[in-house]
C-alpha cells in the first residue's frame, strides 16, 4: 500500500534504493531525449525510450509528422497543453491536461500529432513481449478523470494498491505520475520481481535518497525493495518499475523487436502501410 505522509522539513536523509545512473538527456529543439533503446533503454528495458517535452513553442509538422512504429507501445502523457493525434488505423482524437494515449504498435502502425503550448509532456516507449510484438495495432485514450489514483500516484500502467489502470498493457509493468507538495514523503513498494526502477522529474526537486532535480532521470539499483521519495519543493515526476525484459533489443529506425525475424516482419509491414498512405495522399 502506498501512502503519502506530511513530514517536517528536517531531517532530509532517507533510506531506500540507491541511484546508480542519472542523466539530463540530449535536447533536440524543444524535445529532450532522456532514454533511447541503444543506451539507457538497455538498462531499464522494457522501458526503452523516454522523451520529455517542456516548452512554450508550438510543435506540429514536421516535429510530430507521420512516422511508423512496430514492436513497441507508446504512452503519451500530457501534463499541460493540448494536442491532436491520428493513426493509420483510423483512430484519432484530442488530448487535454492529464490525459494519456496508449498506442500498441504491434505488427506496425503510422501516427502523427501536434500540440499547443505551453507544453509539459512525457512520451514513453515500452518494448512488447513476443506474443504482442506482431499483433494488430490498437490504441486507448484515457481522459484525466478516467485514470485511477492511489494517494498521490496516478496509475497510468499496472497497479498500485487497489488502483488498476484500464490500459491493456503487458503484465509486469507499473508506470505512475506522482505529485507531491514540499515536505511530503511517499513510499512506493514495487511488486515482487519488479527489479527495474527509474524516476524522471518534470518540475521541482526530490530526494530518493540522493537529490534528483527538474529535468533529470535517475535509475535505481536492481532490487524490488521499496523506493522512498521526499519532496524538497513541490514536485511532479513519473516513476517506472517492471520485471526486466528478458530479450535482446533488435532495433530499427522506428522499431524495437525481440528477434531479427520479428524486426524484418515489422519493418515489412510499416513499409506496406507507408505505401498505402502515400498512394492515398495522406503522406507525401
Amino acid at each position: 500500500m502506498n501512502a503519502v505522509i506530511p513530514t517536517p522539513p528536517a531531517p532530509n536523509v532517507i533510506s531506500g534504493r540507491n541511484v546508480i545512473f542519472r542523466t539530463r538527456g540530449r535536447a533536440h529543439g524543444p524535445v529532450v531525449r532522456m532514454v533511447s533503446p541503444n543506451d539507457i533503454g538497455e538498462m531499464i528495458k522494457p522501458f526503452v525510450f523516454l522523451d520529455l517535452i517542456d516548452t512554450q513553442e508550438a510543435i506540429g509538422e514536421p516535429g510530430f509528422g507521420w512516422h511508423p512504429h512496430s514492436g513497441i507501445a507508446t504512452l503519451t502523457l500530457a501534463m499541460e497543453g493540448r494536442g491532436r493525434y491520428a493513426e493509420s488505423t483510423g483512430h484519432e482524437g484530442t488530448m487535454g491536461p492529464g490525459d494519456i494515449e496508449w498506442m500498441s504498435a504491434g505488427r506496425g502502425v503510422w501516427h502523427t500529432g501536434s500540440v499547443e503550448p505551453p507544453i509539459k509532456a512525457f512520451q514513453l516507449w515500452v518494448a512488447l513481449p513476443p506474443e504482442r510484438e506482431l499483433a494488430p495495432a490498437f490504441s486507448q485514450h484515457l481522459s484525466a478523470g478516467e485514470i485511477p489514483s492511489d494517494g498521490p500516484a496516478r496509475v497510468l500502467l499496472g497497479r498500485s494498491g487497489n488502483a488498476v489502470s484500464p490500459v491493456d498493457a503487458p503484465g509486469g509493468i507499473n508506470y505512475f505520475v506522482v505529485q507531491l507538495k514540499a515536505g511530503e514523503h511517499w513510499t512506493c513498494q514495487p511488486p515482487r520481481g519488479h527489479d527495474v526502477g527509474w524516476v524522471a522529474v518534470m518540475d521541482g526537486s526530490l530526494r530518493t535518497p540522493e537529490p534528483v532535480g527538474e529535468g533529470e532521470l535517475a535509475v535505481f539499483d536492481r532490487s524490488d525493495a521499496a523506493i522512498e521519495f521526499r519532496a524538497m519543493t513541490d514536485v511532479r515526476f513519473v516513476l517506472g518499475t517492471a520485471i526486466a525484459h528478458p530479450h535482446d533489443l533488435h532495433v530499427g529506425y522506428y522499431s524495437v523487436h525481440t528477434s531479427p525475424a520479428a524486426l524484418i516482419e515489422g519493418e515489412r509491414e510499416i513499409a506496406r502501410i507507408g505505401r498505402d498512405l502515400r498512394a492515398s495522399g495522406v503522406v507525401r
